[in-house]
């Protein structure tokens, strides 16, 4: 009998500590499902990264932004080097039974997983870095770093003297062929026959793969190297090469400070701080968030010394333009690099093309594939 009652109490013990701890489900008068409020001592949140923190790239972008939360008063947890594969899944479930009610999967290839544990965890807040999905518990956010990018592609091209710039570019899915279109375009605005070469590693962090990759671009001719990778190897490359470079994620020009100009820089905190303070609040809902430089989420580093004269002052005022809209980065005439019209002169393209970008802009050497 005492075995039995030690049983119901404890329980009656885990439910009551679930209930206090998680954002229990309530269904409004339309019927959609809605989450309840974390009080913000209760809040677990973990946070699941593609590489490690010590990349000086993205994984130690958002995990500064994990930092902010526990400036907050946050209780947060993190795991590194998290596949987009099935163990992804298991990282999921494994931080859900441990009892994290907020949790952040942070690489575009964790998305499914994001989805599928989601639904078997209603209780749970899930968030999922530069995804698509939503649901009653599920949200995905991303910066406009194709607003800095493009910023950065100026820089580019007001001090590469041989117009030719090379480009280690990770995976060829929307987000990147963005970025890459983007610093074009930035790039042949001060630069009209300069030219992005791209090499593709296919793998977000690989410092082997991402050094020879801009190795073998500088061998190309290539005067300036950027990147959209996770280490700050192309940098290093190009400093060793005598050559230029541009980071990305996060500041960098202690690594290579010969090399390095500026980077694109994320500020996850600007995001996470404003979610969970809507979890605490009971404002939270499942949305796509997508904020760019004026809303501070991306910015572009300060320019170093080695920065030609001229170059703030060309950033300045395309960085105006871009905030207060006079400068549309995909307004048409827009040609792809085979000679293409895919943009219309007087056309924009919308947020549903950006997130499906599978072309390149004029002026890239190199495919999609």
């Amino acid at each position: 009998m005492k075995k039995i009652l030690s049983a119901l109490l404890a329980g009656l013990m885990a439910c009551t500590l679930c209930l206090s701890g998680c954002g229990e489900t309530q269904v409004d008068d339309q019927g959609d499902t809605k989450l309840e409020a974390i009080a913000k001592e209760d809040i677990k949140a973990a946070f699941l990264y593609v590489g490690p923190i010590g990349d000086l790239g993205y994984s130690y972008a958002h995990d500064q932004g994990r930092l902010a939360l526990e400036e907050m008063g946050i209780t947060t947890h993190y795991v590194e080097n998290v596949p987009e594969s099935s163990e992804c899944e298991a990282t999921l479930r494994q931080l859900c039974d441990d009892g994290y009610n907020v949790i952040y999967a942070t690489s575009f290839g964790h998305g499914e997983w994001v989805e599928k544990v989601a639904k078997d965890y209603p209780d749970v807040y899930f968030g999922h870095a530069t995804g698509y999905i939503t649901g009653d518990n599920y949200g995905n956010y991303m910066g406009r770093v194709y607003e800095a990018r493009y910023l950065a592609g100026i820089v580019a091209g007001l001090n590469s003297e041989s117009g030719k710039v090379g480009y280690v570019a990770a995976m060829p899915i929307a987000e990147v062929i963005r970025g890459i279109n983007a610093f074009t375009l930035g790039l042949r605005s001060v630069n009209p026959e300069a030219t992005v070469e791209v090499v593709w590693t296919n793998t977000w962090f690989d410092v082997t793969l991402e050094k020879n990759a801009a190795i073998s671009l500088i061998n190309n001719g290539c005067d300036v190297i950027a990147q959209h990778c996770d280490s700050t190897a192309p940098q290093l490359a190009a400093q060793e090469k005598g050559v230029l470079a541009i980071g990305y994620n996060s500041s960098t020009p202690s690594a290579a400070p010969e090399a390095y100009l500026t980077a694109p820089l994320f500020h996850w905190g600007v995001y996470y701080t404003q979610d969970v303070q809507s979890i605490i609040d009971g404002t939270w809902e499942g949305q796509s968030y997508w904020e760019g430089l004026s809303a501070g989420m991306v910015s572009l580093d300060d320019l170093t010394g080695n920065c030609a004269e001229g170059t703030a002052e060309a950033v300045a005022t395309a960085e105006a333009a871009i905030k207060d809209g006079t400068l549309k980065i995909f307004a048409g005439e827009l040609k792809d690099n085979e000679g293409n019209v895919r943009v219309a002169a007087g056309a924009e393209m919308t947020d549903a093309e950006l997130q499906a970008f599978d072309w390149l802009v004029e002026g890239v050497i190199g495919s999609v594939n």
